[in-house]
């Protein structure tokens, strides 16, 4: 009987202490201290550091006065030189034609010549009477029809192929001629027609002497390039 009351007794004690705990109100949260106005909040060293002062990237030195690298400017020498003689404005017009997309700025250039009547349109002498002949046949089948063998003269054997009053018809004449695989020459009467020249100016590494030879001029001269305005 007694053991038996007293298990009833801590059964009824440990109903209790349970009941005692399960009655028991939530522990209230532990409330903030209330700043009082006016007064500011302390704060930690750590909390005053911003992010962008605390990175590496922030904390690397800036050159004051450093300057962006600049390329060199690239500096474009030229030279520049003449080419000729040339006998007649056809080989000047000729030459120019071809060496103007190659060069900085051409110029023809003639000093002052006395005044000619007229010109003539020959083939010098050939060697003999038979050569100029066969030239006259080979005129003619080319439509060369106005022609004549000289017989005397120190153009004995040459082919006269026609008079013109102005050189640029006879520079015209001349040019059909040596197209056609003739090599005429130009003759003034009463006067004398200047050699004309050829002045360039070129960038450096240009190569003059394939100019010179590409143009049929027999010289190439060294000018000074202020001397071409």
């Amino acid at each position: 009987m007694f053991v038996r009351a007293l298990i009833v007794l801590l059964v009824v004690l440990n109903l209790g202490v349970a009941a005692w705990w399960a009655l028991q109100p939530e522990p209230k949260p532990a409330s903030s201290a209330v700043q009082p106005p006016g007064i500011p909040r302390l704060q930690l060293l750590r909390e005053t550091q911003s992010p962008a002062a605390s990175s590496p990237a922030a904390a690397q030195p800036v050159a004051a006065n450093a300057a962006p690298d600049v390329a060199p400017a690239s500096s474009t020498t030229t030279q520049c030189f003449s080419l000729g003689p040339f006998a007649d404005a056809a080989a000047l017009r000729a030459s120019s034609t071809r060496l103007q997309p190659q060069v900085v700025r051409l110029r023809a250039r003639s000093p002052t010549a006395t005044a000619a009547r007229g010109y003539n349109v020959v083939l010098p002498p050939f060697a003999s009477r038979e050569l100029a002949q066969a030239a006259v046949t080979r005129l003619i089948a080319a439509g060369f029809n106005d022609l004549l063998v000289m017989n005397d003269g120190p153009d004995a054997n040459g082919i006269a192929l026609g008079r013109y009053g102005s050189q640029e018809a006879a520079s015209r004449h001349q040019a059909a001629l040596q197209a056609a695989g003739f090599p005429a020459q130009l003759r003034p009467i009463g006067g004398a027609i200047t050699a004309q020249w050829l002045d360039l100016e070129v960038r450096e590494g240009f190569d003059i002497a394939a100019a010179r030879a590409t143009s049929g001029a027999a010289q190439q001269q060294v000018i000074d390039c202020a001397s071409l305005g």
